[in-house]
């Protein structure tokens, strides 16, 4: 699928061509009768959606089940781990630290963590934060990133080198979450914060959102279950909500045991308030539902500029028409655990969509989904009813 940089000329022809607007009971009708199709043609478990227009939520409502056991449904309520959607928090968090001095793009990451991050083939070579938060850091996830930051640590594996790539830093591009997982590191050494509490007190609570990157601190009866289908049966990924252990918090590390969070992706949070934060990043760092400045205006667009050299990625948030094609949106995706979701958006026109889906059997799930509410929320008026949303 074709991707292009979001040019401004494009954002604004996009505006132009939007009827932004609610939804008549006809046409609401209409939506979930496909989404119900959907779901039945895909084999989903549960899905929760978001819609945002002229800058507010216009629609939000949830089908299927959280737990194939009990059968609960899933409601507006219910959270999801989200996956790599996690990355553009993590993100965000730098670029607030960029913006307080801290910190710039061009940052050598040696000279922030305890221990070596050079690829051992250019040696010479600074891998800066900027190319962490982009992924053109030439570091892979061959060695693993999940577990703790030993995997590239030359001082505590002795196959480190193999969590680099052939190229020179800068010059080519591979999704890696390692690379996340070491921004979680620089987080905690810069703010002198855990990650998860940083991520509170300075995303999340300003916000007003209901996530966390820290499972002990959410009501475990809101959590989706997340399933995988092994091509006979729907099996519960029970990894994919770990508790923190007490003893692990008494004598955390800061700088050093920041994926215990899993800054690239352990975000849990509901379609509701993760719509809330892509409204943030569609107005560029400023919520029209809350009441701070999270970033600020320069450093939210340069989340939005491509750093990729053509391959249309900025800083953990993309510029792309793969999910509503002929129409380039920004966002990001996640999947992990069974779990599929999409977050992606407008700036200019004031639009986006947010799906998160704990679990299906086929085909394009994302794609599907986001094509289908871009298709409903895009279409001229019914006609058939004078009642809007």
């Amino acid at each position: 699928m074709k991707k292009i940089f979001l040019s401004s000329v494009c954002m604004l022809l996009a505006a132009a061509s939007l009827m932004a607007q609610g939804l008549c009971p006809t046409r609401q009708a209409a939506l979930e009768k496909d989404i119900n199709k959907m779901m039945d043609s895909l084999g989903v478990v549960g899905i929760s959606i978001a819609v945002v227009q002229d800058n507010q939520i216009v629609y939000n409502n949830s089908f299927g089940v959280k737990d194939l056991e009990t059968r609960e449904p899933v409601t507006n309520d219910t959270q999801f781990r989200i996956a790599s959607i996690s990355k553009s928090f993590s993100a965000t968090a730098m670029m607030q630290l960029l913006t307080a001095g801290k910190v710039t793009l061009e940052t050598d990451v040696n000279d922030i963590l305890d221990f070596k991050v050079r690829n051992p083939k250019f040696p010479d070579v600074p891998i800066t934060v900027g190319m962490l938060l982009s992924h053109t850091s030439s570091i892979n996830d061959n060695e693993g990133y999940y577990i703790n930051l030993d995997c590239i640590n030359p001082d505590k594996n002795p196959n480190w080198a193999n969590a680099y790539n052939d190229y020179k830093p800068g010059t080519g591009y591979e999704y890696c979450n390692l690379n996340f997982s070491l921004t979680g590191s620089i987080i905690e050494k810069l703010s002198g914060e855990r990650f998860d509490q940083y991520m509170e007190k300075h995303i999340i609570g300003p916000l007003n959102l209901d996530g966390s990157f820290f499972l002990n601190n959410l009501d475990k009866n809101r959590l989706a279950k997340l399933y995988s289908w092994n091509g006979s049966e729907f099996v519960n990924e029970t990894g994919a909500y770990r508790a923190v252990s007490d003893s692990l918090l008494q004598n955390y590390r800061l700088g050093v045991d920041p994926v215990t969070f899993s800054p690239a992706g352990g975000m849990k949070i509901s379609a509701h308030s993760l719509a809330k934060y892509m409204l943030m990043h569609m107005n560029y760092g400023k919520s029209p539902l809350a009441t701070e400045c999270v970033l600020t205006d320069n450093a939210s667009k340069l989340m939005q500029v491509e750093h990729t050299n053509g391959h249309h990625y900025g800083l953990a948030l993309e510029q792309t028409d793969e999910y509503t094609p002929g129409t380039i949106l920004v966002g990001h995706t996640g999947g992990a655990y069974g779990l599929r979701s999409a977050m992606f958006f407008d700036p200019v026109a004031k639009y986006g969509y947010v799906v998160i889906c704990n679990g299906y059997k086929r085909g394009e799930i994302l794609k599907t989904s986001v094509s289908l509410l871009h298709r409903h929320f895009t279409a001229p008026e019914c006609g058939k009813c004078n009642d809007k949303k």
